[in-house]
C-alpha cells in the first residue's frame, strides 16, 4: 500500500491544475492533478503527448476507466466508491492505481484491509 503525505515519508507532491501554464508552472517531478475529466480533457491529453503524470479525481466508475484508459498514474476516488473501482482496476489489471484521500492516519489500516492501493493524506495536495 502506497501512504502520501504522510510526514515520516518522503513522497510525491500533487499540484492541482487547469491550465498550460500550471502545468509548466508546476515543480518537475509533481503529479499533476485534475478535477474534472470533461474539462480537463485537452489538458489530459497535453500531459500524454508531453509524457507528464497526471491524476484524476473522481466519484464514479466511469471516470476512473476513462482515467486508466489515458494512462493516468493515479485516481483519487471518492470513499464511498473506492472499494468498487479497485475491484475493477483489479479485474482489469490496471496501470493507474487507486488512492483514496485521508485525513487521519487512523484510516490507513481501514483502507489496507480492503485492498486499495494507496492512501492520500489531504495535505499531499497544493
Amino acid at each position: 500500500m502506497k501512504i502520501i503525505g504522510h510526514p515520516w515519508i518522503e513522497s510525491e507532491r500533487f499540484v492541482t491544475v487547469d491550465s498550460v501554464e500550471k502545468i509548466t508552472g508546476s515543480p518537475a517531478g509533481s503529479i499533476l492533478l485534475f478535477d474534472d475529466l470533461s474539462a480537463s480533457i485537452e489538458l489530459l491529453h497535453y500531459c500524454q503527448r508531453e509524457g507528464l503524470p497526471f491524476a484524476l479525481r473522481t466519484e464514479e466508475v466511469k471516470t476512473a476507466l476513462f482515467a486508466h484508459a489515458l494512462n493516468a498514474r493515479y485516481v483519487i476516488a471518492e470513499k464511498v466508491i473506492v472499494q468498487a473501482i479497485q475491484a475493477l482496476a483489479q479485474n482489469y489489471l490496471f496501470d493507474t492505481q487507486i488512492l483514496v484521500e485521508i485525513q487521519n492516519e487512523n484510516e490507513i489500516e481501514k483502507y489496507a484491509r480492503m485492498g486499495i492501493d494507496g492512501v492520500i493524506f489531504s495535505a499531499a495536495v497544493e
